[in-house]
């Protein structure tokens, strides 16, 4: 395999055995993304001289026996919602071009101290609004298993570097699907962590559908650095005290009951998104699971006018703050941003729309009782245009099967690919937790990834 398309699992352990050195695999991400940016445009900027400093650093501790951290000399890209102090905090918007940063995130302060190269920041739509990642500011990121296609949204720098290999791991945030979106679309692993398990800042860390989380190449990579960025911190009153660790070990799936649901009760699901589902289902059944189809009584329009009068109470106001009744501010807005900002605006009563979120959780409540994890589509369909309008939202959010679980954003999901669609695209699956039952979603993850053996496989990258 190609040292840039290794796992930080991988890596950290030939760095242990002095196989491989921070400093080697830093040059041969940064060469990639060399070679790889002018096709894909993910990457917003690069910190090279810092980045090799730190890698130098790490170098030595592993050279003389030291104590080391556990991400300790793995590249890392940042996505750039996630605020440094001293550092321009442009949120993809030409409003706030130039705008620098007061406070750092809490996750980037743990993965630094965890000893991680990081080396650059990645691309998102204006203020993580849309699906897809193209901006007026950054211009369009592409996905680099077929350029024609965005690599999703909001997180879909972060996809994009990982599918082509221009970093090792990547942070992402979701609100309605942007770490799972991008994972499904550029093959990756993501994980949205349930409500509080990761610290964030406000406003959205008080927002039960709002989680930081990772993303990798792996369902260890991704564990790795989920238990660097979880648990409680002083400045998130939401986050939790309970300390989460996840793993990517693989172990036997025997005597586990999962749950599959091809269409989340009326999704038009394309048919090779199905067919690579159902390829899950036989995998996790040979891996030793009972797996059994059943249905949800959601559906697009269901998800929709629940999720609407959230949305119009959190996001669409803050949006509206931005624009601050400036025409001229305004019109400097992406389109697919004034957009679902009008579309919030005419969502409803929140106090309705609580009564209706707990609504919506019943039915899985009650599901869960008899399974341990729930598997489904992540996205119905098998691909957005990289240059995709998203002016029309409810037709957008029809396509995304990521939504329910941040309305129910107490559960964890992870996300990992299914397949190939024939476009090229990747398909994926979300594996879906009882609330706050992280460790079980990852045991299925792991003994999927090894059953499949799809990612695992040298082969599987995009030859960008």
């Amino acid at each position: 395999m190609e040292l840039h398309h290794l796992t930080a699992t991988e890596a950290a352990t030939r760095f242990r055995r002095h196989e491989l050195s921070p400093v080697e695999l830093l040059d041969a991400v940064i060469a990639r993304t060399a070679a790889t940016e002018p096709a894909i445009n993910a990457v917003t900027e690069q910190w090279l001289d810092e980045a090799r400093t730190a890698a130098a650093t790490s170098e030595g501790r592993f050279a003389r026996g030291e104590a080391t951290g556990a991400l300790e000399g793995i590249p890392l890209m940042l996505k750039e919602e996630q605020p440094i102090a001293g550092r321009t905090a442009e949120e993809g918007s030409l409003l706030e071009r130039g705008h620098v940063a007061t406070e750092t995130h809490p996750i980037v302060d743990r993965i630094l101290a965890a000893g991680a190269v990081v080396h650059g920041r990645t691309t998102t739509p204006e203020y993580c609004c849309a699906p897809v990642t193209h901006t007026a500011l950054w211009g369009v990121t592409r996905n680099p298993w077929n350029t024609a296609y965005s690599p999703g949204g909001s997180s879909g720098g972060s996809g994009a570097v990982l599918a082509a290999g221009s970093t090792i791991l990547a942070t992402g945030s979701d609100i309605g699907g942007s770490i799972r979106i991008p994972s499904s679309f550029c093959g990756v692993v993501g994980f949205k962590p349930p409500f509080a398990r990761v610290p964030g800042l406000a406003p959205f860390n008080s927002d039960t559908y709002c989680a930081d989380g990772p993303m990798g190449r792996s369902v260890a990579d991704v564990a790795l650095l989920q238990n660097v960025i979880s648990g409680p911190w002083a400045g998130d009153a939401a986050s939790l005290r309970e300390v989460a660790t996840v793993s990517g070990e693989v172990s036997s799936l025997a005597g586990m009951r999962i749950a599959v649901c091809l269409d989340l009760g009326g999704y038009a699901v394309d048919p090779s998104v199905v067919a690579n589902t159902l390829g899950v289902v036989s995998a996790l059944r040979a891996a030793g699971a009972v797996v059994e189809q059943v249905e949800l009584p959601w559906g697009p329009q269901r998800t929709l006018e629940t999720s609407w009068p959230h949305f119009g109470a959190v996001m669409g106001p803050f949006i509206e703050s931005i624009a601050d009744g400036d025409p001229e501010r305004s019109a400097q807005l992406m389109p697919y941003t004034r957009a679902f900002a009008a579309a919030a605006a005419n969502s409803g009563d929140f106090v309705t729309g609580l009564e209706a979120e707990s609504a919506f959780y019943r039915p899985f409540g009650e599901l869960m009782q008899d399974y341990d994890v729930l598997i489904c589509p992540t996205i119905a369909t098998t691909g957005l245009a990289a240059d995709e309008p998203c002016t029309d939202s409810d037709a957008v959010f029809a396509q995304l099967m990521t939504l329910p679980f941040n309305v129910i954003g107490r559960v964890p999901v992870l996300a990992v690919p299914s397949g190939i669609a024939p476009n090229g695209v990747p398909t994926g699956v979300q594996i879906v937790g009882r609330t706050f039952d992280d460790a079980t979603v990852f045991r299925v993850g792991a003994a999927l990834e090894q059953e499949l053996r799809l990612w695992t496989d040298p082969a599987w990258w995009p030859a960008v």
